[in-house]
């Protein structure tokens, strides 16, 4: 009894040692015989080691990061906006063909896969006076959860891209067949 409750305060105070990766901590950048590659990347030197050292600005990490899940969800899904199908679209118009008579279909369109945006399940706004007495809405997470979920919508929608380029490519080849055997 007395090693389990030993084993289980010592995993207490393991855990509690685990740093938040919200505290914000000094990091020392500095390098000696430093080379800059681009602005983000050097080499040099640092505690006697040669190392390569990438810093990047978090608010430009978190820009680049969300622009290119919103433009890469606009080629997935479309763009309402701007008039652009995506490849979701695109998919949709080519199934709609397939329907047609005219290609030995029955001019029913049988659609099962629903649109899914991700980024539209954004964060819920806190409604308030500001410290200027000014009525705002607000809506506040930790900045590494930030830059993780939109890493994590960036892979989803990479996946998704391949996915749709696979179905658009099937989608349009069996058109074609219709197409050419119609012209037979």
């Amino acid at each position: 009894m007395r090693t389990l409750l030993l084993a289980l305060l010592a995993a207490a105070a393991l855990s509690s040692c685990k740093t938040n990766p919200n505290k914000v901590n000094d990091i020392d950048t500095k390098l000696d015989h430093k080379n800059e590659m681009n602005q983000e990347s050097s080499i040099g030197v640092k505690d006697g080691n040669a190392v390569f050292q990438k810093k990047v600005s978090l608010n430009e990490e978190l820009r680049k990061v969300q622009y290119e899940v919103y433009e890469l969800e606009d080629r997935v899904y479309g763009n309402r906006k701007f008039g652009s199908l995506g490849l979701y679209g695109v998919l949709r118009e080519c199934k709609v063909q397939l329907t047609d008579p005219r290609y030995g279909g029955d001019g029913k369109l049988m659609w099962t896969e629903p649109l899914e945006r991700i980024t539209d399940k954004e964060d819920d706004f806190k409604i308030g006076i500001d410290e200027q007495n000014k009525l705002v809405a607000v809506t506040e997470e930790f900045l590494v959860d930030r830059i993780q979920k939109f890493r994590g919508y960036k892979t989803l929608l990479n996946s998704r891209q391949d996915e749709y380029e696979q179905k658009v490519a099937i989608c349009k080849a069996e058109l074609r067949g219709k197409q050419a055997s119609v012209k037979q």
